[in-house]
Order: C-alpha cells, then structure tokens, then sequence
C-alpha cells in the first residue's frame, strides 16, 4: 500500500513503489538482486552498499529497446514519457489470469490521450511476495492497441507485467501488449502499488528511471502528485 504522503512544494508526494531488496519479487527466472555491504562505518568511517540486480528490478520502466532490436533506448526517450496525469482506470475484482479488454477503458475514453499517463489498477499489488503475484490479470492486445491509438505512450499496472506471466506451466509467450506500446515509441512501468491513491483530481505521475547504459529498462521510483505540483 501506499505510504503516509509527505508535504513537499505545495503538493503531497505517494511513494507508487516496492522496495528494492532481498524480498523484491522479480519476474520468473530473472535472480533476485543482491545488496551487501561494501564499506562501513566501523572500517571506512562510512556506510555504502554494493548492489546486483537487473535491470527489470521491482518497480521499473521498459524501454522499446527491451523487445525490439532497433527500438529506441532509455537514454533516447524523452523525459516528458516519465510524467503526467494520471488516469487511474479501476481493473479491480478480476479473477486471476483474467484478459482486460478495450471496454475496460470506457468510462475513462474522454482521458485518453497524448500526454495522460494511464495507470491500470487491478489491485494485484496485494499478492506481491507470493505465488498469487504472477497470475495477475493482464492487458489483452487489443486494449494496448486502443491505448496507443488514442495517442497514449505510458502505461503503468501494479503487476509484473502488461502481458501474461508464464508461470508453472500456465501462460505463454504473447507480449501483444508490450509490442503495441513499446512499438509506438512508449514505456511501460511495471511493478506499481498503492494506485487507488493516484486516483484523485489533478494528480500527476512521476517515475524517472535510472540512465543505465543497456538501455533497455531499469528501475524507478514511482509516485504520484496530489494537490499543487507547480
């Protein structure tokens, strides 16, 4: 769940992210990352910690560049994709593995468009650390289409992943939904919790990734603006 807001220039800040640590729950058979210790107080005279992990770690942004050879890397993606407002669209109360389809999108359609960042809540984020995690639901090919068709190029859920996770024998190898935005030149932040309070007037998403020279993704601290963010 989303942490207590702090106050920060006029506006509340929600932390949108999981931590990054040895309970971090990544996607299947990706390795879990690694923080130990590489100076300390005691024979440095400071603390510093060295990390191993992915780029695809917890909370995190995909760039083109994660399924497309010749796609755009983090490094060339403007900024201006990381931010926005939110448009938290209610998934709730699927049952595992279900398919989110366009009409899901309805009561949201006048929202949609270049600039808003569109933030899937299926409330999945209450399984995380467990198994039930990775059945979550997921975005059907044709709703990410319709997604980008409206001129959307962000699109956040509080799952591992847009598509289906193959897990124990169940899901498989579609990525339709990943394809369709990362193929428009957009990003996918995945990984998110706590979207229920994004969900108010005038909210605005924030989640700045790392610029890690493979380019292909890497992790973010995600939140969401409440109240004046000038």
């Amino acid at each position: 769940m989303a942490t207590d807001p702090a106050a920060a220039g006029g506006a509340r800040v929600i932390d949108l992210s999981h931590p990054v640590g040895p309970g971090t729950q990544v996607f299947p058979g990706d390795t879990p990352p690694v923080v130990s210790p590489a100076c300390t107080l005691a024979a440095d005279g400071y603390n510093s910690v060295r990390l191993d992990l992915g780029s695809h770690t917890g909370t995190h942004a995909d760039a083109p560049y994660h399924f497309l050879s010749d796609g755009p890397r983090l490094g060339d993606l403007p900024l201006e994709l990381f931010t926005g407002p939110a448009v938290v669209v209610d998934a709730t109360g699927l049952a595992p593995r279900t398919p989110i389809g366009p009409e899901a999108f309805g009561p949201w359609e006048d929202r949609l468009e270049p600039g808003a960042v569109v933030l899937v809540r299926t409330g999945w984020d209450r399984h995380y650390g467990t198994e039930a995690y990775y059945d979550h639901p997921y975005l059907s090919g044709a709703a990410a289409r319709l997604l980008v068709a409206r001129g959307v190029r962000t699109v956040g859920l509080d799952t591992l992943s847009p598509d289906e996770t193959p897990y124990a024998g169940r899901g498989g190898e579609d990525w339709s939904a990943h394809l369709a935005v990362l193929g428009a030149g957009g990003t996918v932040v995945e990984n998110l919790r706590g979207l229920a309070a994004a969900d108010a007037p005038g909210a605005r998403f924030c989640a700045f990734p790392l610029r890690l020279e493979s380019g292909d993704g890497a992790p973010v601290r995600a939140v969401a603006l409440l109240g004046d963010a000038s």
